[in-house]
């Protein structure tokens, strides 16, 4: 199969897989204690893909210096655009608050979406086996989150139908920004250590600043246990995939270059 087809079809699950969680949101009212669960899972396997995928994959083709400065760079990054984001949505629920924040829902998610694409294109540049464990990880965080954002939209009065449909076109936007960071990745063969390093820094800020400390939160010691499980269980079983995959990726090679791999081998040549 073609890569570019993988990445198209990679960059619609995680799509087709949140808007999954918001139709059992709609039917399904104890799904919001699954969700929570689901949550701590995901930043297992954020923690996971970016520091025994990631962060690897980078450092091994450039310098681990310049890798580490670009995480904390992608961490301050989303930082800030999450506060950016907060500013506008506080501002916006000023004089109304249900057609603002439902639009500041929409707004995040597409954003976040793209995001998301641009993830999946990177990972898939540097080998399909990375671009699986990339989408994985978006997978686990996006099922939960879509759920919560589905049960607001629902709460503020948008129907059911135009819920489903506002996440169909959100989810596009992933599919639009992982095809075409793709194919400009692809086109002019550039260095993807960087943004491998600013992708990892994304999910490093995600699982440590908006998931773990909801754990903390908890007021229940057996709540924060569960939750702790499910955290620990997703960064185990995402290593162990992360694993697997590279090992079946190095028995079966791709037949498309490993672009920073590519150009490290070059400067060895010489």
């Amino acid at each position: 199969m073609p890569i570019i087809v993988q990445v198209i079809i990679c960059s619609l699950i995680g799509g087709v897989f949140s808007l999954l969680g918001g139709i059992i949101l709609a039917v399904n009212k104890k799904s919001k204690t699954l969700s929570s669960y689901a949550t701590a899972f995901a930043a297992g396997a954020l923690l996971a893909a970016a520091f025994m995928d990631l962060l690897p994959e980078a450092i091994e083709s450039s310098d681990p210096h310049l890798i580490l400065l670009f995480a904390m760079i992608g961490l301050i990054f989303f930082f800030l655009l999450e506060g950016v984001l907060h500013w506008f949505h506080k501002h916006a629920g000023v004089e109304s608050k249900t057609k603002p924040v439902n639009s500041m829902i929409i707004i995040g998610d597409t954003l976040h979406n793209f995001i998301d694409g641009v993830a999946i294109a990177a990972g898939f540049l540097v080998s399909p086996a990375s671009g699986i464990i990339v989408t994985l990880a978006i997978v686990a965080h996006e099922i939960p989150q879509e759920i919560g954002d589905f049960g607001i939209l629902l709460h503020n009065g948008v129907k059911k139908s135009k819920a489903i449909l506002l996440n169909i076109i959100s989810a596009l936007a992933s599919m639009i920004a992982a095809v075409t960071f793709y194919l400009i990745g692809d086109a002019t063969q550039i260095d993807l250590s960087p943004l491998l390093g600013v992708v990892a820094g994304f999910f490093i800020y995600i699982a440590a600043t908006d998931i773990i400390p909801t754990i903390h939160q908890e007021k229940g010691r057996a709540a924060t246990i569960k939750k702790s499980l499910w955290l620990v269980i997703g960064a185990l079983l995402v290593s162990v995939i992360i694993a697997n995959v590279h090992s079946l990726a190095h028995t079966h090679p791709a037949p498309e270059h490993d672009h920073t791999h590519e150009e490290t081998d070059h400067h060895h040549d010489h």
